[in-house]
């Protein structure tokens, strides 16, 4: 079996990837306010960032304390256009187990405002909060210093799923993107967005994503991609951080 690419790190289990994802996360903040005075900061959804944040939010741990809270503006890559109170919310699963347990200041959390009702409103009005919030303007995507990404069975990331036109949106930094398979409407960064941070990093665990896993990392640059595959920095760096059990096909596709 090839050896994984260096920009990908394994470790044995979920925990032990939820840790070194923590310990980037105070890393680029460190980083961040050395070279600009603030972190801007975009999380992921879904189930496998949910250790993450734990460890995060955890007073009896050093990484507690380790984030300039004060100084962070916080965003998230994607949301199911849901109440903010529903289960599938990812800013509620956010605000459980990470937000409410930290000091950051409630006008720094920047979630997407699904009370409005109609998907592409939503979008438009967050994508312009992004652009307040950290700076660009219709030709210059904002530029995040790190965006936070999941990688799903099927190579999606935020809400970016194969087949859907937001993978092929240039000028827009938010959009609405309908779910068939999943008979939902999300809202989500779009690729321009995403692949203008200044580092963005891959949080994946479990088996079912061994194989799209390594088709995402085998694929050559100009070769057709999944969406994950797609999220390749124009000025920043891209990195994986995956357990054995999603890197046991790694070499092989």
């Amino acid at each position: 079996m090839k050896r994984a690419p260096e920009n990908v790190r394994i470790f044995a289990d979920a925990n032990a990837v939820a840790t070194a994802a923590a310990q980037e996360i105070v890393a680029a903040a460190e980083a961040s306010i050395r070279a600009h005075s603030s972190f801007s900061l975009a999380l992921a959804g879904g189930a496998t960032p949910r250790r993450l944040y734990g460890l995060l939010a955890d007073p009896r741990r050093d990484l507690h304390e380790q984030v300039p809270w004060s100084r962070t503006e916080l965003f998230f890559s994607d949301e199911r256009c849901v109440p903010a109170d529903h289960a599938e919310s990812n800013y509620r699963m956010a605000r459980e187990t990470l937000l409410d347990h930290v000091p950051i200041p409630p006008a720094a959390i920047h979630y997407v405002h699904t009370e409005i009702g109609d998907p592409a409103a939503c979008a438009e009005a967050y994508a312009r909060e992004l652009v307040a919030a950290i700076g660009g303007d219709l030709t210059t995507p904002p530029r995040l210093d790190l965006v936070l990404l999941g990688m799903g069975a099927d190579g999606h990331t935020a809400s970016l799923f194969p087949g859907s036109r937001a993978l092929d949106e240039t000028t827009r930094w938010v959009v609405s993107n309908r779910v068939d398979s999943l008979d939902s409407w999300r809202v989500t960064l779009t690729l321009p967005v995403i692949n203008a941070a200044r580092a963005v990093l891959f949080v994946v665990t479990g088996e079912n994503k061994a194989e799209a896993l390594a088709q995402v990392l085998a694929a050559e640059p100009a070769a057709p991609r999944s969406p994950a595959g797609r999220v390749r920095p124009t000025a920043g760096t891209v990195a994986w951080l995956v357990d054995m059990a999603a890197a046991r096909l790694l070499g092989r596709a």
